[in-house]
Parts: structure tokens; C-alpha cells; sequence
């Protein structure tokens, strides 16, 4: 799956904006580099098919098949939906680490670190508070 280009064009907002459509933990975490505590969101234990989009646009960023339980305390995911994360050097902490960023607001996700599983050998280790979750509607019956 890759995103069109109506997906990926890129939405600015100001401070003033973001505030009024984030909750204010999401504000913390999406504008502002913050991280949830460990094991607060409700979609470490989401095991449904479907897609994890961006809480603050709403842009496709993983899909259920790519999710698995990394017993870290965060949705972890071993790939993300094709050009719809950005990455950066983050040295806030005592250690370097890579920072992924929403590809279409900017907003922090979370951190990709080189331990997930095969087959890409990545751990997007994201907040859960930073995504939303769409199940995938189920076929309906006559159809």
C-alpha cells in the first residue's frame, strides 16, 4: 500500500490550531516530542484488521498486519504504510535515536529502532495516543 498524492500533500497548521483540534496529550506527544507512559494506550491490546492513521490528519500510517506485541508497552509495528513516515536524528535523551514523524503534518509518532522481527529487522516502537485506529469494515451480507 502507498499513499496517493492527495494523501501526502502536506497540512501546516499553527500552535493555535493544533490545540484546538488535539486533545492536550496529543498536543504533548504530536507537536510537541512528548512520549505516553508505557502500557496507557488502549491499542497495545487492538488485534483487529485494519489501518492506524495519524490522530492529528487523519493520513494512513501502519496497518494491523504489520503490528506485533514487542512487550515495550507501545504499538510496535516491523514497517510502515509506504511514504507515510519521516524520520529524523533525535539526541534529546542520552542516546541517539531515529524520530518518525507523520510524512504529511510532521506530527512525533514515535522512535524505529533495529530490533523488531523479520521481515524488516525494525521495531517502529509509535504512541498510541499519536494514532487512531479504522477497523476494516466487514463484507456485508448479499454482497
Amino acid at each position: 500500500m502507498a499513499l496517493s498524492n492527495s494523501e501526502s500533500s502536506k497540512i501546516v497548521k499553527s500552535e493555535a490550531e493544533w490545540r484546538k483540534v488535539l486533545t492536550p496529550e496529543q498536543f504533548r506527544v504530536l507537536r510537541e516530542h512528548g512520549t505516553e507512559r508505557a502500557g496507557t494506550s488502549p491499542l497495545n491490546k487492538t488485534d483487529d484488521e485494519g489501518t492506524y492513521v495519524c490522530a492529528a490528519c487523519g493520513l494512513p500510517v501502519f496497518t494491523s498486519d504489520t503490528k506485533f506485541n514487542s512487550g515495550t508497552g507501545w504499538p510496535s509495528f516491523f514497517t510502515p504504510i509506504e511514504g507515510a513516515v519521516d524520520t529524523s536524528i533525535d539526541q534529546s535523551l542520552s542516546s541517539t535515536r531515529i524520530e518518525v514523524h507523520c510524512h504529511r503534518c510532521g506530527g512525533h509518532l514515535g522512535h524505529v529502532f533495529d530490533d523488531g522481527p523479520a521481515p524488516t529487522g525494525k521495531r517502529y516502537c509509535i504512541n498510541g495516543v499519536a494514532l487512531n485506529f479504522a477497523p476494516e469494515e466487514a463484507p456485508q451480507a448479499g454482497t
